[in-house]
This record gives structure tokens, sequence and C-alpha cells, in this order.
């Protein structure tokens, strides 16, 4: 469904998105990756369980929330990928 525009980026990182690793371009936001990288989805509600996606990109619908490198709660439009972060899909809440 994402597709990225530059197919051979310059640099890359390695991530580790729910236990899987991918090679990223660098500078890249850590909800495009997980999007690219083939998740439908970053987190799931609280009263349902339902899968969400991010939907606005730009940090306001808070819809993209994850866990980065074991913190909860953190907008994946606005955190720029690192070499060795890790990311999870939030569940619920989160964990603390």
């Amino acid at each position: 469904m994402f597709k990225r525009l530059d197919e051979n980026p310059a640099a890359t990182v390695t991530v580790t998105i729910d236990g899987v690793q991918f090679n990223v371009p660098a500078g890249e936001t850590v909800a495009a990756a997980v999007l690219a990288s083939g998740f439908g989805h970053t987190r799931t509600t609280v009263v349902s369980g339902a899968p969400r996606a991010p939907f606005c990109l730009m940090g306001v619908c808070y819809e993209c929330l994850m866990v980065i490198d074991g913190k909860p709660n953190q907008r994946a439009c606005r955190e720029l990928v690192n070499d060795g972060m890790k990311i999870e899909c939030q569940h619920a809440t989160g964990r603390l």
C-alpha cells in the first residue's frame, strides 16, 4: 500500500519493528518506516482493541502512538528513526 519514492536511499539505519529487523532510510519518521515496512497499524484502542493507524502524519491526531525504545505513548509521526531503535505496536494504553 505504501511505497517509498527513493528505492535506493544513500544512508540507511536498522530498526526493529515488533521483533523484525528492517533497514530503513535515515531521516525517515517512525510512522513512515512502519507503514512502508508493511505493518497495517501502530496501536490498538483501549475500549475495543481495534487497530489504529497514523492519520494526520503531523502530530495532531495521536493515532500513531507506539512504544519506542521502551517508552509508551510516543507519536511515531514526530520521531525520526535511529540505528538500533526498537519499535513496538502499542496495545491499549501501553505499558509503563
